[in-house]
């Protein structure tokens, strides 16, 4: 894995200068490659490409980049690994494309694709999480690209005026703060998307005039676009959407019981695959049905016991490490678990703003930093379980969600928003008080009432099933009320998915999750927290193939009797018994809660002050206090909401500072 840093700009650079640019941008993620590093620079045509490399594969000298091909073309920087690059160079040869190979890496093995094939269609042929930034000589363009599912991050975008214009892109943004001509002007609508979703949404990210790449897709740039400083749309290789609506064209014809088969022997083959490395490799172990399906593949295939890491907390409620070492003694692994004090994990949350450096606010981000620091004491490489849900309709929200507007819309709109305005119009104190007097309520409910009265409240009123969605996984509501002088720019939950009238509600979820949650967040989580320490995190479910066979499978197949991942179920109980797994769904977080009445208090106080949320003019002052007064007195459980401001303040005083 590595980190990857260029610029396109209206040549005013001599090569030293550009390299000496470079050099500073790939130095600020030195941490994504601490193992070699290179600067390549043509002043004349005004590109440079940077690299910080973390060896993986081919940990020779000729995996060095940035890397030309061998037809002196094409000059690459590249983020990722591309798992059936060995098949990619015997489909080459095959096909007459002989190359006297420099080595064994992958990089390599792109370049030869480029040379022969062209770009899309190298990326078509490709299977793997990748982003890069290649320079073609012969055309003077700049071609961008980021994997199909979006595990690999990239930044671009315009920094300067006149003749210094330049267009930039990073893997991470604090490459590009290292740009002598960025200015880093904050972007407020974008301040509004985190309060709603806890990350900031691509194509946008927290500053003006810089943009995330969304997944599956490329952009090709020129000077002509750095002088109008207008970039063309990125183009997709790839679509989910066309991935779901060719599954349901052409929909799987075997039985329940020959799907468990073939996912079984996909999954099998998949992560054989992504097991190839030069260097230390394991996997992270909750003991779900995901990260357990995972493992257990990985052992069958392996002659030695993988190596599993699993951190665990005092609180009970937040500790699945008991889980997982059921699950490891039954599998033979080298298991390692860490139990961390809140203390301990608390320790971590200064380093977030410089880890995940955009405003970034799930806070499972520290779990999922301590058990990447925990791995990367004994491995370099580690496999994850992630997106067994999105694929598999695993999240119970999915299967409460559809259930609510089932019965929601059976009642016309309007009477819904009256009975909206009705609910909220109850203070949640009051609603709590109806608890004190009805037992079986506070049993099922506790003490906040109120507060799931109020959320039901806020989306009683939707006029579909996608808007009743993006309500139910919002946390601020109305989040351009919060923050001065902004607007919510619209997003893919936004959007009008009446096309896709042929899935289920179900599906639509699950869609919408891998378009947007996927990608924004879990995997967002997953490349800052392991990069931050140097570690590379592989997630087999993403590979195309299973993303594709998972698309065909009808619903029932996942689904069955309130049961969701039943197929994946399936193929994990020829592995591990089912009662060693079978337990109500946890998350993977932390009683933030808790924490910001308790040991955080003071931090977060410090940074929620009148006078300081005055001074820099970002947030209402008073719907900020007021939450974070009622949170404080135990009256209200605002954690979510709270913690949404609480990372931007962070972020913001540790990038200024």
């Amino acid at each position: 894995m590595c980190g990857i840093v260029g610029f396109l700009a209206l040549p005013s650079l001599s090569s030293t200068d550009g390299e000496t640019i470079l050099i500073n941008m790939a130095k600020a993620i030195e941490a994504r490659g601490p193992d070699d590093h290179g600067a390549w620079c043509d002043a004349e045509r005004g590109v440079g490409l940077g690299h910080r490399r973390l060896a993986i594969v081919d940990l020779s000298p000729a995996g060095h980049q940035p890397m030309t091909s061998v037809s002196g073309r094409y000059v690459l920087v590249y983020n990722g690994e591309i798992y059936n690059h060995a098949q990619l160079r015997k489909d080459l040869e095959s096909q007459g494309h002989l190359v006297d190979w420099r080595g064994h890496s992958d990089t390599e093995t792109m370049l030869a694709g480029f040379d022969f094939w062209g770009v899309t269609s190298t990326l078509e042929k490709c299977q793997g999480m990748f982003a890069f930034g290649l320079w073609d000589r012969d055309t003077a363009t700049l071609t961008l690209a980021r994997d199909r599912a979006g595990e690999k991050p990239l930044y671009y975008g315009f920094l300067g005026t006149g003749p210094s214009r330049t267009l930039v892109f990073a893997s991470e943004l604090k490459a590009l703060r290292a740009h002598p001509h960025f200015e880093g002007n904050i972007n407020r609508d974008a301040i509004t998307l985190l309060l709603r979703h806890n990350y900031v949404p691509a194509p946008y990210s927290i500053y003006q005039n810089v943009y995330k790449l969304p997944p599956a897709s490329q952009i090709i740039l020129s000077l002509s676009d750095v002088a109008s400083q207008q970039a063309p749309q990125p183009i997709e290789y790839w679509s989910i959407t066309g991935v779901v609506e060719n599954g349901r064209a052409d929909p799987y014809k075997g039985t329940p019981e020959q799907a468990v088969d073939d996912l079984d022997a996909l999954l099998r083959s998949v992560v054989d695959q992504q097991m190839m490395a030069d260097v230390p490799l394991g996997a992270f172990l909750s003991g779900g049905v995901d990260s357990s399906t995972i493992v257990a593949l990985m052992q069958s295939q392996s002659a030695r016991p993988i190596k599993t890491f699993t951190i665990g907390f005092e609180e009970s409620r937040f500790n699945e490490a008991v889980f997982a070492k059921t699950v490891a003694q039954h599998l033979n692994t080298d298991h390692t678990e860490l139990y961390v004090s809140a203390a301990q994990a608390m320790a971590v949350i200064p380093k977030l703003p410089h880890i995940y450096d955009e405003p970034f606010s799930d806070s499972s981000q520290i779990p999922t930093y301590l058990v990447s620091a925990l791995a990367r004491e004994h491995v370099t490489v580690s496999l994850s379980g992630d997106a067994g849900d999105e694929l598999f309709a695993g999240y119970t929200r999915y299967q409460a969600t559809s259930n609510v507007w089932q019965k929601l819309s059976r009642l016309p709109q309007p009477v819904r928003a009256l009975a909206s305005g009705a609910m909220a119009s109850i203070s949640p104190g009051r609603w709590n008080a109806v608890t004190d007097f009805a037992p079986p309520l506070k049993r099922r409910f506790g003490t906040n009432l109120g507060d799931k009265i109020h959320k039901a409240a806020s989306v009683l009123g939707s006029v579909g099933i996608d808007q009743l969605y993006r309500g139910f996984v919002s946390h601020w509501p109305d989040p351009k009320r919060v923050v001065l002088g902004s607007n919510e720019p619209h997003t893919k939950l936004t959007r009008d998915w009446s096309s896709l009238g042929n899935l289920t509600d179900v599906e639509k979820m699950m869609l919408l999750d891998f378009m947007t949650y996927l990608p924004d967040d879990i995997l967002t989580k997953v490349d800052r927290a392991s990069m931050a320490v140097s570690l590379e995190s592989r997630v087999p479910f993403l590979d195309h193939r299973v993303v594709e066979f998972a698309w065909t499978l009808p619903l029932n197949y996942k689904l069955r009797e309130g049961e969701g991942k039943w197929v994946l179920k399936q193929v994990l109980d020829r592995y591990v018994p089912r009662q060693l797994i079978e337990r109500p769904k946890m998350g993977f977080g932390v009683p933030i809660d808790e924490w910001l009445r308790g040991g955080l208090r003071d931090w977060a106080e410090a940074l929620l002050t009148p006078d300081k949320l005055r001074s820099e003019g970002f947030f209402d002052v008073n719907q900020v206090r007021n939450k974070w007064q009622e949170h404080v007195a135990g009256e209200r459980n605002w954690a979510y909401h709270l913690w949404d401001v609480i990372m931007f303040q962070a972020w913001l005083e540790g990038t200024n500072g």
